[in-house]
């Protein structure tokens, strides 16, 4: 039982911890939660209200099959040249782990999740829930991939993936 709760605290240690460096632009600190390899995927609805399974062949709202594409992001925030970051945005990002599995040197997590973004005079809210999976790197956590759920079908901007 004791390894079971040390994964479950273990597992919201780290999901606060993506948290507050997203909610502080520590982006460098944010790009090192990730394994070089990782998978971030925040599918899309379809026109059935069902969403999208395949992020090779399906659309998405964000995809990148490792984290040199999360890598490009960052830059693009950091130079200016991300439309959905000008202006920059504040963020407040609040979490709820659900459910954590072990299984060898992995976590399965689920979550609920809800972001407040705040720009100018415009206060933007999203919710939704996530799935991790985190993988034991020498004693520290990476996260191997991780699947976001957007369950606002429509957004009043592009999304970005700090907004969520």
């Amino acid at each position: 039982m004791s390894s079971m709760i040390d994964a479950w605290v273990r597992a919201r240690a780290f999901i606060g911890r993506e948290a507050f460096v997203l909610d502080r632009r520590l982006w460098d600190e944010w790009l090192d939660l990730y394994r070089p390899d990782c998978e971030y995927w925040v599918p899309a609805w379809g026109d059935n209200g069902e969403l999208s399974q395949d992020p090779r062949t399906q659309i998405s709202m964000i995809y990148y099959d490792n984290r040199g594409g999360l890598e490009d992001r960052v830059f693009r925030i950091r130079t200016g040249s991300s439309s959905a970051s000008t202006p920059a945005l504040t963020t407040n990002h609040i979490f709820s782990v659900l459910k954590v599995e072990q299984a060898d040197k992995e976590l399965l997590v689920e979550t609920n999740w809800l972001t407040e973004s705040f720009r100018e005079d415009q206060c933007l809210s999203y919710r939704g829930h996530a799935t991790y999976r985190l993988v034991d790197v020498d004693g520290d956590l990476k996260i191997a991939s991780k699947r976001t759920v957007v369950i606002d079908p429509i957004t009043d901007t592009v999304l970005d993936f700090y907004m969520i």
